[in-house]
């Protein structure tokens, strides 16, 4: 045999090798279909979780209030807390934030203002609270000092416009606030960096100032509320669903018969859910934030889990990045940790996509994604957060992410078929009960 043919043979042979693997795991995914028990008996699973999950709080609230049993809820701890306050109580600590500062002026002292501390060094996580917390600890901002001046002046100018919008009684977005005075901020994180800042000043929550964020995170599935009045069934909202409304304030009459909410991390998958009507079989309140989780999409799930006391299951990518959004909804994030108390939602249940998942449901190598050395770094940054530690299950996947150096989308799972996760893997992992 010549040895061009020997090479043509050894090619063929590796080719129908390989071939073989992506038909062995499509054949064996489509085996898991088989496992799969009546719907009835996975709602049955579903109903108890959500039972209790309703026992659970009821007894967490009967056992302390956040008042008594935290301590970033008292003025004088070590930790800064805010609150939701009405516009009256907001313009009055302004204005006497603005008379100590013309006091001072005429006096011929200049002026100042005391701003807590933002800094990563002040940012702690409390295991007994489950969420990172802002230490109690302030700094100078002097407008006669050259190095402060300007970022005085930009926290003057925030105080007088956040005081004119609650005087309008109106909503205005963040990017309204700097596009009042571009020539000033000169760019929006400049201007976002300083709302923050008012809001620990005032002790008052972000939405209290009426600044929101732009419409970002969706919703659908087993809900219906009011926006501003407006009855809003979230059944008949179509693929794209409900946006969330940025003025978390307004939403009102909540009510749901769903057994659990399922925070998804992207857009396609919460389409692939919403099209199939996931919400349908098995009843439940579908969401999402695209990606990095804004403040009201933040403030919607923590509203649904304490009003509606419903289990949340959480559906985010394999890979570093789907546990660190996981781990803002739950823990809060360090940008805000001033303001953790009102936004995040603890005992979030992690249920996929998990590294330990792509062995198990056996994704083909083609699907899984090599980690990057940023990938690698901020994997094992996570296995050094104490919020991580906690949770022996978040350990074991992340130690097995590190090793295998492998990650996944939730899209992976369209190898096998477009409707795989909607008709097998979720349900499959629901009645196993398979979430950490």
């Amino acid at each position: 045999m010549s040895e061009k043919k020997r090479r043509a043979g050894a090619t063929a042979a590796g080719a129908a090798s390989s071939s073989k693997k992506p038909r062995a795991a499509a054949s064996y995914a489509e085996s898991l279909r088989s496992k799969l028990r009546p719907d009835a008996s996975i709602l049955a699973t579903l109903r108890s979780l959500a039972s209790a999950s309703a026992s659970s709080s009821k007894s967490k609230a009967a056992a302390k209030s956040l008042a008594d049993h935290d301590p970033s809820a008292d003025p004088t701890s070590s930790y800064i807390v805010v609150a939701d306050q009405d516009s009256s109580s907001v313009t009055s600590r302004i204005n006497r934030l603005v008379l100590a500062a013309a006091r001072s002026i005429l006096s011929g002292r200049g002026f100042s203002f005391a701003v807590p501390s933002r800094a990563a060094s002040n940012q702690v996580y409390l295991p007994d609270l489950d969420r990172i917390v802002l230490v109690r600890r302030e700094s100078a901002r002097p407008f006669a000092n050259v190095a402060t001046a300007r970022k005085a002046t930009v926290t003057a100018r925030v105080l007088s416009l956040v005081h004119a919008v609650l005087r309008r009684g109106i909503h205005v977005t963040k990017r309204d606030l700097f596009y009042t005075d571009v020539k000033l901020f000169g760019d929006q994180s400049q201007s976002d960096a300083v709302l923050d800042d008012v809001s620990c000043m005032l002790g008052c929550t972000r939405s209290s100032l009426h600044v929101v964020a732009s419409e970002k995170g969706v919703v659908v599935g087993r809900l219906v509320f009011a926006d501003d009045g407006d009855r809003i069934d979230c059944t008949r909202m179509g693929v794209g669903g409900k946006a969330i409304p940025p003025n978390i304030d307004r939403v009102s009459g909540i009510e749901s018969d769903a057994l659990f909410i399922l925070l998804v991390e992207k857009d396609a998958a919460f389409m692939r859910l919403a099209e199939d009507r996931f919400y349908n079989r098995f009843p439940c309140i579908i969401l999402t934030a695209k990606g990095q989780p804004d403040v009201a999409t933040r403030l919607f799930l923590r509203r649904l889990k304490v009003e509606l006391k419903l289990p949340v299951l959480a559906l985010v990518d394999s890979d570093p990045y789907g546990l660190k959004i996981l781990s803002v909804y739950m823990c809060g994030s360090k940008n805000m940790s001033y303001d953790s108390a009102n936004l995040t939602t603890p005992d979030i249940k992690w249920l996929g996509v998990r590294p330990s998942d792509l062995d198990k449901y056996r994704v083909p190598e083609q699907c899984r994604l090599p980690m990057t050395d940023h990938d690698i770094k901020v994997g094992k940054e996570l296995l050094e957060e104490d919020f991580v530690k906690q949770n022996e299950g978040w350990v074991k996947e992340l130690e097995t992410m590190l090793r295998t150096r492998q990650k996944a989308e939730i899209q992976a799972l369209s190898s096998f078929g477009f409707q795989y996760l909607t008709e097998v893997y979720l349900p499959l992992k629901l009645q196993q009960q398979d979430w950490i």
